[in-house]
Order: structure tokens, then sequence, then C-alpha cells
């Protein structure tokens, strides 16, 4: 038997933001294991808690969509730092995560009744090529008129590649409708592993975002991107000059999230955390 816990990550609340799975003392499951619990939760991803194996870290993260391993991922780094915090019964806590991405601080302080917060560091944005609007919007189920008159499509990357799309106003944001073969061509391009259609609102500092990605049954919706959210806020400082942002996503899903980024040499991507379930898993 093994400890499990369950989180959602990006909320203050129960059964919005982000839900979370993790599997601790995971250092004996192999991979078709961790493949086929990520499958049985149907979450966007499951972590298991492992020995750290590189000097510096604290613990070993690994991060496992329905369709496969992630090699870095934002909503389950703060929610496992949470649920170690939470097994160690230390209330304030700066872990050094090791992903298959590099080595990430992640900060985190539980309060009473289940709540937290954490933040963490992810890793220096890497800007790739810019992609064709039209392309893009198309792929979405928009009109290339959609798109934002000043902020292009572009590649980013701050651990895990994603396509940045800001769109011109909030009602497209409403009308996004990928269409999957099209959308696979458009990430596989850049590599990506979602494509973020946002809407930076005028005020500069508030965003609103939608995220989509592919699994096993075809196009699906993450209700809260950490690992996206970093990239977008680099993107926006790059040319923008905005050095924090707050990013509203998961409304259109029912599970309204609430992402905080702020601009420097490594952004810095933080949440609310809520604890929901601790258990047992017999794997």
């Amino acid at each position: 038997m093994r400890r499990l816990t369950w989180l959602d990550v990006f909320t203050s609340r129960p059964l919005a933001g982000n839900g979370l799975a993790v599997v601790h003392d995971a250092d004996d499951l192999g991979d078709p294991t961790m493949l086929g619990f990520a499958r049985e939760t149907r979450l966007p991803e499951t972590t298991f808690v492992q020995t750290a194996t590189e000097d510096g870290a604290d613990y070993r993260n690994r991060i496992w969509m329905t369709v496969g391993e992630l090699p870095f991922a934002g909503h389950p780094s703060l929610g496992t730092a949470v649920a170690v915090a939470v097994a160690r019964g230390e209330r304030e806590a700066t872990y050094v995560q090791q992903t298959g991405a590099g080595l990430q601080q992640v900060d985190v302080e539980l309060a009473d009744g289940g709540l937290a917060h954490a933040s963490m560091l992810q890793e220096p944005a890497a800007f790739g090529d810019e992609a064709d609007p039209d392309h893009v919007l198309v792929a979405l189920g928009l009109d290339p008129a959609d798109a934002h008159p000043e902020l292009p499509p572009q590649y980013v990357s701050c651990g895990l590649h994603h396509l940045m799309v800001p769109v011109r106003d909030e009602a497209v944001l409403a009308r996004a409708q990928p269409e999957a073969s099209a959308l696979t061509a458009i990430l596989d391009q850049g590599g990506a592993t979602c494509a973020y259609v946002s809407w930076p609102e005028p005020d500069g500092v508030h965003v609103q975002a939608r995220s989509f990605f592919l699994d096993a049954a075809g196009v699906a919706e993450d209700p809260a991107t950490g690992s996206a959210a970093g990239p977008l806020c680099a993107y926006l400082n790059a040319r923008t000059a905005v050095g924090e942002i707050e990013i509203t996503q998961g409304v259109a899903m029912g599970r309204p999230g609430r992402l905080l980024c702020q601009a420097g040499e490594r952004v810095r991507v933080a949440g609310d955390v809520v604890l929901l379930i601790e258990g047992q898993i017999a794997l």
C-alpha cells in the first residue's frame, strides 16, 4: 500500500482548478504501472514521488498524462510539493524538485482547513518560432481575423513548449473549438504540448485563457496550465514589458482557476491548492 494524495491546484475551493493525484514512495513502480494508474485517474496529470537521483534535489517528480510522461508541468509541480509537505508534516518548506526539465525550486505554505499556497521558479524562457496566425486560428476553429492585432502566435517554453495564441477579444476566446488533426499539425510543428489561447485584458495585468491539448480521445481542454502560464508571462513581458499577470482559466469548463505569474530571469508561477483526499492505493 502506498500513500495517495488528491488535490485541486490553482484554486482556493474544492472541485475547481486542476485536479491532481500524487502517489508517494514510488521508487519501485515501473513505467507501465505509472501510465496505467494515470489512465485510471483520468486526470490531466498524475504524479509519482521518487527518491532524487540528482544532487541538490529533495525528491524526483515523475509526471504522467494519460498518453505518456511529461518532462515538466506546472500544476503537478505545485500540487506535488504540497502533498510532500503534508506527508512530512512541514507547514512551510522550500523544496527543489527533480523533473525531466531540470531542478525547480518550489515554496509551500500550508494553512488550516486543507488549504495551501505554493509557488515555483520555472526554467528560463526559451522563445521558439512564430507560427502562421492564419493556420493557427483555423486549427482552433476560429477565423484569421480573430487573431490579436499586435501579438502573433509563438512557441515558448519555461520547461515545456507550448504555443501562445493571443486573440483579439473575450468573445473569440469563448468560440475556440479546435479540430484534432489540424491542432496536431500545429503543435507538432513546434514540439508543443498545448495551444494556450489567451485574451490579455486592456489593463495589461489580467488575462483570460483556455488550454487545448491532445489525449487518447482527441482534443481535450485543461482547466489550469501552470507550464503554459509561465511562458505566457515571459512572452507578454518580452513584448509589452508587463511584469506580473493574473490568469483566469477553466471558466468554460466549470472549474475556474487563478494563476499568478511574475516575470524575471526565471518566471515565478503561484497559486492556491486544496487538499481533497488522503488515502492509500494498492499499487
